[in-house]
């Protein structure tokens, strides 16, 4: 059989023994570590950077050589990104809309507007709820959260408060509508 195949007997037997080469038990070693940084970095890394945390953690290996075992074992990195789902819970109780959409207005600390919105970052999203004065169309209060919760708007409101010290009532609007009547009551 050695004849007809035109290989060596010494090479065949050394095959029977012995059939998977070192180079495949290296790959194989090195596919767990592979898999071991892209699921550390949730699927975003591709071969380029799963090259360097390997690199960082010792190993001696191509780029090329990581990329091919990426390809074979069908590991690809994440393109784009997603958004944040939106959070079940209880309906949004809408407010009545008291701004009436007029954003221009004569005296400072008579409306502010607030917003929320998320940031993407290398640890995770992140949510910031801003105050704006719309008299000075400056940011008089704000809050970051890892989490999407009502403390975040009630520290941007505190700040806000707390910054301006408002002498009348304020009227806050948001996308839910419009809350009238804040006073500065707190104590000072």
């Amino acid at each position: 059989m050695c004849r007809v195949l035109r290989i060596a007997r010494a090479g065949f037997y050394a095959w029977l023994h012995k059939p998977v080469s070192d180079r495949a038990i290296e790959d194989h070693r090195l596919l767990e570590l592979i898999r071991a940084s892209y699921s550390a970095s949730c699927g975003v890394y591709g071969a380029r950077r799963v090259f360097q945390d390997m690199r960082e953690a010792g190993e001696l290996c191509g780029k090329h050589r990581v990329a091919k075992i990426m390809r074979v074992n069908q590991i690809k990195a994440l393109r784009g990104y997603k958004a944040p789902r939106p959070i079940a819970g209880r309906p949004s109780i809408i407010a009545p809309n008291r701004l009436e959409r007029e954003f221009t207005v004569s005296d400072p600390d008579t409306a502010w507007v607030t917003d929320i919105t998320y940031i993407r970052t290398w640890q995770g999203w992140l949510y910031l709820a801003v105050v704006v004065d719309l008299y000075s169309r400056k940011v008089v209060g704000w809050s970051m959260k890892p989490s999407l919760n009502r403390e975040i708007v009630l520290d941007a409101l505190l700040m806000a408060l707390w910054r301006r010290r408002p002498k009348k009532k304020v009227l806050v609007h948001s996308d839910q509508g419009s809350q009238g009547g804040f006073n500065w009551s707190l104590q000072h």
